[in-house]
């Protein structure tokens, strides 16, 4: 890009001209925008001001670099009054010469501005010219302008993830969820960076899958640790709405823990998984600005670099709450069955217990190499109390109780584990995963016990606290396991007047929507 900016003193015109893109010689292609306006700098400007410029790409992944600049000026400056000529000489020529040289640059910054406005105006009309803006069905205006504010991530022209997809080819497809489609992709600028491009099917770009894609976008972006998947750009045009991430080399946790095709995790490995979700989730609940509710912490949404280091990703359902609130209300209760709170089904409520809640929950499936909920009891107590229903929270802490909580490792380690750790594992995640919210852990608790070798584990009972099995409410119809409402050894009342229902998407998310 090469701009041009006059100011002329006499006619107070200042004109712009942007050209974009060099031919052969570096010279500017004969496309150009222009723009004239007349304008007083004289009575804008102080009396002294400094020429320069500054830029920033912040967060952002784009690679800008300044080939030159110029600034000349033909004002001539007043001549000082008399009175000041004998100081003004005392203070020697280095310093008169940079005053005279310094009475004009902040014009290179209204100058710049005036560049970028004229660069978003043409790149705006573009946008509209080849309607990739969105209008919303519920006359609420365009849901996605907000999102152009946001730093880091940029947007890509939907051509580009296209090309970059082949075309979103079968044989490029990575996986598929209830939202969509994962592609891996490699774009052209960088040259052959691989990526992984998130395509929401075409009935969810409707107003729910625009939610979650804007609630991704606004909120993942904003984030910065090296155990959260990176979000690199999105777009959302011709009716398709597509966010690009890193490419995660080796996939998701569950491929490994699940998955026939999967690489086996020792133990070593899983330590150090657990380690860093639990560094990832202090980070959202502690650290950052604000605390992020991620409601969807599950092995699926674990992805595994090259290195099988952990980084938690899909932040659709998460939700920003100042650290006083601690708690938020939610219309629409979203989550998994089998690490969703019990709890937070019935009060509709989100808060960073629940988030801790599902983090137990993981740690015993990765130790135990089992999912949380199956229909397939491990013993004959699991088959009557539960009608043929494994739940992992509920057998282990049976065997806890027992004193053989070690019996419920992942038989494929054979063995080959550190019996210490395995122990500090399963009895943090029973400790996260109670019944009780209020007996739970933080995170940052939960991780100072996993980091310590010497700290006495917490004693929990040798009985899994009986749940309180809240009154149904009305039309309430349940058989993915959510028909038993834990909400600890007190009971929870339930709103009156509220109706609960349950659905369930292809890749096992749950969504459970409570309405008065």
């Amino acid at each position: 890009m090469t701009a041009d900016i006059n100011y002329d003193n006499v006619s107070s015109i200042l004109s712009v001209t942007v050209w974009l893109g060099d031919d052969n010689e570096g010279k500017p292609r004969n496309r150009s925008y222009n723009l004239r306006s007349k304008v007083d700098l004289k009575s804008a400007l102080p009396e002294q001001v400094s020429v320069g410029f500054s830029a920033s790409t912040s967060n952002a992944i784009e690679l800008h670099q300044l080939h030159s600049w110029s600034f000349i000026s033909s004002l001539e400056p007043p001549p000082p009054p008399a009175a000041a000529i004998s100081s003004l000489s005392r203070l020697g020529p280095g310093v008169i010469a940079g005053a005279a040289a310094g009475a004009s640059v902040s014009l290179v910054l209204i100058f710049a501005a005036i560049v970028a406005l004229v660069v978003r105006r043409h790149h705006q009309q573009k946008m509209v010219e080849t309607d990739e803006y969105h209008t919303d069905s519920e006359g609420e205006g365009d849901p996605m302008m907000e999102i152009e504010m946001v730093k880091g991530p940029r947007r890509f022209p939907y051509h580009e993830l296209v090309e970059a997809t082949r075309n979103f080819a079968a044989e490029e497809k990575l996986g598929q969820g209830g939202f969509g489609a994962v592609y891996r992709g490699y774009l052209r600028e960088p040259a052959g960076l691989p990526v992984a491009i998130k395509r929401f099917s075409k009935h969810d770009s409707s107003l729910q899958g625009k939610r979650e894609y804007k609630s991704e976008i606004k909120v993942i972006s904003r984030l910065r640790h090296r155990n959260l998947v990176q979000l690199l750009g999105w777009s959302h045009g011709r009716e398709e709405l597509l966010l690009v991430y890193e490419l995660m080399p080796n996939r998701s946790l569950d491929i490994h823990l699940h998955g026939k095709q999967g690489t086996f995790l020792t133990w070593p490995m899983r330590m150090k998984i657990v380690m860093e979700l639990g560094s990832a989730l202090l980070y959202l609940h502690e650290e950052w600005e604000q605390c992020v509710l991620h409601r969807d912490i599950k092995p699926s949404n674990m992805m595994l670099d090259e290195s099988f280091g952990a980084k938690l990703g899909d932040f659709g359902l998460a939700r920003l709450v100042d650290h006083a609130a601690g708690t938020q209300t939610m219309t629409a209760v979203s989550g998994t069955p089998g690490y969703l709170d019990p709890q937070c089904v019935v009060t509709g409520r989100a808060s960073a217990e629940s988030d801790v809640y599902s983090f137990g929950v993981v740690l015993l499936e990765v130790v135990c190499g089992r999912k949380p909920m199956s229909f397939t009891a491990t013993d004959q107590d699991q088959q009557q109390k539960n009608g043929g229903v494994f739940r992992l929270v509920e057998w282990v802490w049976g065997l806890y109780g027992r004193g053989a909580i070690l019996e419920s490792a992942d038989k494929l380690l054979n063995g080959d584990l550190d019996a210490a750790e395995v122990e500090r594992v399963l009895v943090v995640g029973l400790w996260c995963a109670h019944p009780d919210p209020s007996a739970r852990p933080t995170i940052r608790e939960a991780m100072a016990k996993l980091h310590s070798k010497v700290d006495k584990l917490p004693v929990l009972p040798s009985k899994m606290p009986v749940p309180t099995y809240a009154q149904p409410p009305f039309g309430l119809d349940m058989d993915d396991g959510l028909s038993t409402l834990l909400t600890s050894s007190t009971s929870t009342s339930v709103p009156p007047h509220t109706t609960c229902t349950t659905t369930s998407s292809s890749d096992g998310r749950g969504s459970t929507s409570t309405t008065s």
